[in-house]
């Protein structure tokens, strides 16, 4: 009897997904390029304090930085011809004075687009987890159990998705922006981070309940959780041995799309001044800041906004990949 030689053996379904999702070329460039701005972001001290020297968050129309050898004041005259007003500094291209230029106020745009990016990222990072995780509990619950359960919870997703997301998201944060939220003894400052967090995941849990819904009713009809059903398998063991393995690649597919939601979504209440509140900065904030400057210094807002595109970019593009590479995985498993 000859033994199989192991590199012959069939790679597993997990395996098969990472070895495709690695020849994706595309997808591996948006990972590199998403995992150098997160990079970027979360070193944003080292860059204010020891690269640019700057604090971007402390007013200062009144500085003045060296550039190449030439002294210039952060806030400068206008360029009409009676030189009536300031404007900030334009963009000197130099990475330790200014390299974007000033906004308004006379603070790095570089460095508050370095810090901005930790909160957008880091609100939409949470959002996502918080939202899959009230999404999966929603749509496993509703597609395994059926009759009564799905149909209130169903019902109840309805009336969420046809509420539009930003007149949902923009109404819910108004409400708490204002006041903050209490929560029985605990109380949210309007200015928490966890505000904008809990409202963009709430509002995105249709979205991502539906199709989860929809992948436990197939699985409750599979072959193998009818026979662990006759076999008088409790419920729980099922959920938590058959069911939530086989809808873990829905949701990791799921993950890197609603991030990319979850970003434009708060940057956009950010934007409206009832997302990130001062003093803390996010990238939604920065281009209200650059609203103003848009015809004199555009960088201001420019950079955020391009800041924004291409993280949103590389989610989306490594969010096809993932879809991709977990589809051979479903089809090695039916194979299987």
């Amino acid at each position: 009897m000859s033994a199989t030689h192991p590199a012959t053996r069939r790679s597993g379904p997990w395996t098969t997904a990472m070895t495709t999702l690695l020849r994706d070329r595309a997808a591996m460039i948006a990972l590199a390029g998403l995992l150098l701005i997160i990079a970027a972001c979360v070193l944003a001290p080292v860059y204010a304090e020891d690269i640019a020297h700057t604090d971007p968050f402390q007013s200062d129309v009144a500085a003045t930085v060296m550039v190449h050898g030439q002294e210039l004041a952060v806030m400068q005259p206008n360029d009409n011809p009676l030189h009536l007003g300031l404007t900030p500094l334009a963009p000197t291209w130099h990475p330790s004075a200014y390299l974007l230029g000033a906004d308004s106020q006379g603070r790095d745009v570089m460095a508050r687009l370095l810090y901005g990016g930790r909160n957008s990222l880091l609100i939409s990072a949470a959002a996502t987890v918080l939202c899959i995780l009230m999404a999966a509990f929603v749509g496993i619950v509703s597609g395994f159990f059926g009759g009564v359960v799905d149909a209130a919870l169903s019902r109840l997703m309805d009336i969420m998705w046809a509420i539009p997301v930003y007149l949902f998201a923009i109404s819910l944060s108004i409400v708490t922006i204002s006041q903050g939220l209490r929560i029985g003894p605990f109380t949210i400052r309007s200015d928490n981070l966890l505000l904008p967090i809990g409202i963009i995941a709430l509002v995105y849990v249709p979205y991502a309940a539906r199709p989860i819904r929809g992948r436990v009713l197939t699985l409750r009809r599979s072959e193998f959780v009818l026979a662990a059903r006759g076999l008088g398998v409790p419920r729980g063991r099922i959920l938590l041995r058959d069911i939530l393995p086989n809808v873990s690649s829905t949701l990791i597919v799921l993950a890197p799309l609603l991030m990319a939601l979850a970003m434009l979504a708060e940057s956009a209440l950010s934007f409206l001044s009832i997302g990130v509140q001062a003093p803390a900065a996010s990238w939604g904030t920065i281009i209200q800041d650059g609203q103003g400057l848009i015809y004199t210094r555009p960088m201001v807002a420019i950079a955020p906004g391009l800041a924004i595109v291409l993280t949103v970019l590389a989610l989306n593009i490594l969010g096809d990949g993932l879809r991709d590479a977990l589809d051979v995985r479903e089809t090695s498993r039916r194979r299987g």
